[in-house]
């Protein structure tokens, strides 16, 4: 869907539904910050007529707002849901008549074949013929898309990890058609903890163990959006920390390629993008990329390393999961679709030192 025209310079009104989880609260955040939003409301099952501020600490002053119920929903321009996993799409006709904009930041719209989504998720998707309707909410492969768009899929976390530190080398042939392997160290918010109503808390803050060796549910966004078809892995490990994500891939490149192609390949393509961020430096402490660097930003950082004597690339990509990972790259959409300057309302830069 598309062609959404602002017919006000008045900020537009958004409900944010789900909104006690970590995805909410973090889209909650963003939003209160930004100048063509205005939250108007914000639902929580579990904490209806309780101020957000008592989920949310962290926006004690920021906000009045309190939460209330699904079913007492009123009418806004832009919905944003943030639902456990298979809520929203089993809910679409209730939320449809409550904005012209949707953003879900659940997995629900972002497979767009329903054969995959049944093999993925292991049930069938409740509709099935609305799933090419959804743009993916990833700005740097999708910008044209997104202008103008009505309904947007955030992407996943892990999945944009991997996607963002691939895309450009396979766009460009620079990569050997041999399997990818791909390694994440996640914090708790994204490691077995849903980013959504159903979680405040940290699974396991604390902990490091790889908690989905094999069959992680985001190969399927990274295989459905990157280029070409060669075979992909996806690990996961969880770390002691609560925000981030650093992924390692290892890959291959042809006999007689150098650093200057890897090089060239991510200047070429993401040689404008706002929150691309290449990192690879001689010398100094913060040589290679950093998640702990990145909380609360909406940046990927990337870089790379070879070994010549190989032909292997290891890739390394850093975000903030919550942010570049979920709430961040679906306001950045949302700055796209309404024609928006692109960064407005995710300036921040970050916190050194950490």
């Amino acid at each position: 869907m598309s062609g959404f025209e602002s017919s006000s310079s008045l900020p537009l009104r958004v409900a944010i539904v789900g909104g006690s989880g970590y995805a909410g609260g973090e889209f909650l955040r963003l939003a209160l910050g930004h100048p063509h939003l205005n939250v108007t409301q914000v639902t929580s099952e579990r904490s209806a007529g309780q101020p957000v501020s008592l989920v949310h600490p962290n926006l004690r002053g920021r906000t009045n707002l309190k939460f209330r119920k699904a079913a007492d929903l009123e009418e806004a321009d832009i919905l944003v849901l943030a639902l456990p996993h298979g809520s929203a799409a089993k809910r679409l006709s209730e939320f449809e008549g409550k904005a012209r904009v949707i953003v879900d930041l659940s997995a629900d719209f972002r497979l767009k074949d329903a054969e995959v989504y049944r093999s993925v998720y292991g049930e069938d998707h409740p509709t099935p013929d609305r799933l090419g309707q959804w743009v993916y909410g990833n700005p740097e492969l999708h910008r044209e898309e997104l202008r103008g768009a009505t309904r947007i899929a955030c992407a996943g976390c892990f999945a944009t990890s991997v996607i963002l530190a691939l895309y450009p080398l396979l766009k460009l042939g620079v990569l050997l058609p041999k399997d990818i392997i791909a390694t994440g160290l996640v914090g708790s918010s994204a490691a077995g903890a849903s980013a959504s109503e159903s979680s405040h808390h940290p699974e396991r803050a604390g902990s490091l163990r790889v908690y989905k060796p094999v069959g992680h549910r985001h190969t399927a966004e990274a295989q459905q959006e990157l280029p070409g078809r060669f075979p992909l892995h996806l690990t996961a490990i969880s770390t002691p920390r609560v925000r981030g994500i650093l992924t390692t891939v290892q890959a291959w490149i042809p006999d007689g390629y150098s650093d200057r192609d890897v090089w060239s390949a991510y200047r070429e393509v993401y040689g404008q993008e706002p929150f691309i961020r290449i990192v690879k430096v001689a010398r100094g402490v913060h040589r290679y990329p950093d998640p702990m660097l990145l909380d609360g930003t909406n940046y990927c950082d990337l870089g790379f390393e070879m070994d010549v004597d190989t032909g292997r690339v290891v890739l390394m990509s850093a975000i903030d999961n919550l942010v570049k990972g979920t709430a961040g790259h679906a306001l950045q959409s949302l700055n796209i679709a309404h024609g928006w300057p692109e960064t407005t309302g995710l300036e921040f830069a970050g916190l050194h030192p950490v």
